[in-house]
Formats: C-alpha cells, structure tokens, sequence
C-alpha cells in the first residue's frame, strides 16, 4: 500500500496550512493594529497580540502533526500513542473547520479542509494500530486467533 507517499503528502499540505494559518493571523493582527480595532473594551494591542499568538501556536500544532507524519513516514511505523492521539486530533480539528468553512468561507476552503482530513485519515488507517505490523489482525485474517480460523456455531450468520 502507499502509505509512505500519503503521510508525506499530508506532511506537505500540513506545513503549508501551517504557513497560511500563521501569514492569515499576521495580516489579522495589523489590520487590528492599523484601524485601532477593539471588542468588549480590549486594547487594540492585546488583539493583535492575541492574534498574532494563536496563529504562531497553529501553525506550531500543525507543524507537529507534520513532523510526526514525516517520522511515521521515514520509519514505516505507525504513531505511538500519543503521536496518534495528536493526528486524531488533527483530524477532528479539521473535520470541524470544514463544516465551518463551508458556511463562511465557501465550497473551495471546505474542499481543502476535506483533502487535509483525507489524508489524515487514510495516515491512520494505513498504519494501524501501534501494536500491528506485517498484516497481523488485519481485516480478512485469522485475528490472531490461536490455531487458526475457527468455524462458526450452528445458527450464526
């Protein structure tokens, strides 16, 4: 299967949302500095701190998931546990931006989120579980069962 050139392409995407994320939070927070924006009483200064902070922290996050995949990718193994939890969690992030940007943005943004979550998903699929490695309990197998496939009990389907 090709999930070496998977996770490396989901990597890819991943580090250029990242640089999106942070070039769209830099413009925010001049555009705040410049028109002395403010909401509910808060200084211009700290929204455009804020926003400045968000966007370095995102596309921080997002750059992790990318240098996990990378790894996964180089040692043809799946994620450790919280590696794992982390590209899930990329997952649904990005699940939830696109039913997001469907609405606000439009039907282009959703398609680049539902790429992202593609790939991210077909990643973790791809790999397994942790513990898995040659095919061992895959779908069609014996399921590790000790001796083998065992015959099913009269009346199951």
């Amino acid at each position: 299967m090709a999930r070496r050139p998977v996770a490396l392409a989901a990597a890819v995407v991943l580090v250029l949302e990242a640089c999106g994320i942070v070039l769209l939070n830099w413009i925010l927070s001049i555009v705040v500095d410049k028109q002395q924006m403010s909401l509910a009483g808060l200084q211009p200064r700290a929204m455009s701190v804020g926003s400045w902070v968000a966007g370095g922290l995102f596309g921080l996050y997002l750059v992790s998931c990318a240098v996990i995949l990378v790894r996964a990718a180089v040692r043809d193994r799946a994620p450790g546990g919280f590696a794992r939890i982390v590209l899930i969690s990329a997952a649904v992030v990005h699940g939830l931006l696109g039913a997001f940007a469907v609405g606000l943005v439009g039907w282009v943004a959703f398609l680049a989120m539902m790429v992202t979550l593609g790939l991210l998903v077909l990643t973790l699929v791809a790999y397994g579980e942790a513990g898995v490695r040659g095919g061992q309990g895959a779908p069609g197998g014996d399921g590790g069962a000790p001796g083998g496939p065992q015959p099913a009990a009269p009346g199951a389907l």
